[in-house]
């Protein structure tokens, strides 16, 4: 299905309006790709990036208003049936998900993924070809064929977007899109995802649309760049040409904000007193054998650290060495199996059910994705004040009033421009400040940052770090930020911690650490680090 020499892609005029809603979200969307290219969609959160995903697989929600031409491989997409549709998909065009998680079917085998695919355009053909086949797609996305009768869960994060990836690339269609396809990932598995994405498309002569927030990723992989604002592009052209002299408004502001989060360095004082030690950490998970003969799996072995008041540690690692069970295991979503936390000098595992309820309203967290953590049937205010009142701090009028207060503590002025709306009526900034809210609403000693800034926009991202930086200050807050981004780190944390296969590796203050790795993986990480301004 791979094109002859020519267009691929041509978008032009396409303007796309959501149910029930009267704004554009694409307002004349003009774009343009050969045979074989590789083009960045950027923008800010809200853009309408996304949208343009969901226009050209036709999965727009129904009763949304689609115009304009929408021609892919010279077939005009807007003009085709419903069954002609569910044959281009797949075979015309690719898609590779943000967060193969919940795309794919947690009940189905991989396996039984790609056989689906296949058989959906071969259904005549037998399932032993179809396994072959299926085979061939996991080698090629570099993963054993003796996995495939294993189940999304029991994947990485990078393995489940090469299985992803295998999905976008079975039938061989002309166009690919990666709509954010490393957002989740650390910069390592990041770079292995893209590279293996770059080289199939290559092999394969397809285009690939990598729509992203992450300049520098587009300066790496893409050789042209069209920034999209409020629907509309505002600047197209080769990406290193826009990365070091950007003509519109939006460009100079992305690069800017891209090169100070590379750059800056947040100046805060922590205190001499811990308010957080952990000591011989062990969260084992019993796999597979007898009672008496488990085989366990280490995620967490045998961890310290301690973290002082006004102090940032950063925790970083490639995907699967732990990062989040360790989070989750902090603030007692997952059980433990040996060692300590203390809490303000009070060791967590001694203390009874009711003791322990109120200690723990001193150890917060901020998820990675607010929408998910968020309860979407319930508006900002409720979701803000819920935590207030199940803890009993406050009767309902006063957890109102203090939500209101802590919409204002985090940006979202005035509240009541925010407070009766829900998560989905507001932007990914928006939503992560909404749950910074929530988190700081038992008022905690200690705020867990679980990746909190990686599905955001460069300017986004800063915004939100400068609030985090501002409520430390206000607030004494300790903050233990996760994250697989090491240049981030470095900047925004005092000391770094790198965690590999459940054990804490190398630890020291984050310029020295950054400057001196010692451990082979701390290397790694450095040398896969992306920069606009290598560009």
């Amino acid at each position: 299905m791979v094109s002859s020499l020519g267009d691929v892609l041509k978008i032009q005029g396409l303007k796309v309006r959501y149910p029930n809603s009267t704004k554009w979200i694409l307002n004349g969307f003009n774009l343009k790709m050969s045979a074989g290219e590789k083009v960045a969609l950027v923008g800010s959160s809200g853009s309408g990036k996304s949208t343009v995903a969901k226009a050209l697989m036709q999965i727009l929600p129904p009763g949304s208003t689609c115009s304009g031409e929408l021609n892919v491989d010279g077939q005009n997409l807007l003009q085709l049936t419903n069954k002609n549709l569910q044959k281009i998909r797949g075979e015309l065009i690719g898609l590779v998900f943000q967060d193969p998680m919940t795309r794919l079917n947690p009940l189905m085998t991989v396996g039984d993924h790609l056989i689906d695919t296949l058989r959906a355009h071969q259904p005549k053909a037998s399932r032993s070809k179809l396994k072959i086949e299926a085979d061939e797609l996991l080698t090629k996305v570099g993963l054993r064929p003796e996995r495939f009768n294993a189940y999304p869960h029991e994947f990485s994060g990078g393995m489940r977007q090469r299985v992803a990836i295998a999905l976008a690339i079975a039938l061989k269609p002309p166009l690919i899109i990666a709509d954010e396809p490393t957002s989740s990932l650390d910069v390592d598995v990041a770079n292995q995802v893209m590279s293996e994405l770059s080289f199939l498309c290559d092999d394969l002569g397809s285009s690939l649309l990598l729509i992203s927030h992450d300049l520098a990723l587009a300066s790496r992989w893409c050789e042209r760049m069209s920034i999209l604002q409020d629907g509309e592009t505002v600047e197209e052209g080769f990406t290193k040409e826009i990365l070091v002299k950007p003509q519109s408004f939006l460009g100079q502001r992305l690069v800017d904000a891209t090169k100070t989060r590379e750059e800056k360095k947040w100046s805060r004082k922590p205190t001499s007193h811990v308010v957080l030690e952990v000591e011989r950490l062990r969260c084992w998970h019993a796999r597979e054998g007898m009672p008496w003969d488990l085989n366990w799996v280490k995620a967490i072995d045998e961890v310290n650290f301690s973290l002082n008041a006004g102090e940032t540690l950063g925790l970083v690692g490639v995907s699967g060495c732990g990062k989040s069970t360790l989070c989750r295991s902090l603030v007692g979503l997952l059980p433990i199996r040996g060692g300590q936390i203390r809490l303000l000098g009070q060791s967590l595992g001694q203390q009874s059910q009711k003791d322990l309820k109120q200690s723990r309203q001193s150890l917060q967290m901020v998820f990675q994705d607010p929408y998910a953590s968020l309860n979407p049937k319930m508006t900002v205010i409720q979701n803000i004040s819920d935590p207030i009142l199940i803890h009993n701090l406050l009767n309902r009028s006063q957890a109102k009033e203090r939500a209101r207060n802590l919409l204002e503590q985090v940006g979202l002025t005035p509240p009541e421009r925010f407070q009766n709306r829900v998560p989905s009526q507001l932007s990914g900034g928006q939503q992560q400040r909404v749950a910074i809210a929530r988190a700081l609403a038992l008022r905690p000693k200690v705020l867990i940052c679980d990746e909190s800034v990686s599905m955001l926009d460069a300017e986004i991202q800063y915004e939100i770090l400068a609030l985090l930086n501002s409520l430390q200050e206000q607030l004494g807050l300790a903050i233990l930020f996760i994250t697989h981004d090491l240049l981030l780190a470095r900047g925004f944390c005092h000391r770094i911690a790198v965690l590999d296969k459940g054990k804490i590796v190398e630890e020291g203050l984050a310029d020295f650490l950054f400057e001196n790795p010692s451990a082979a993986i701390t290397r790694k990480l450095i040398r896969s680090c992306s920069k606009i301004n290598k560009v």
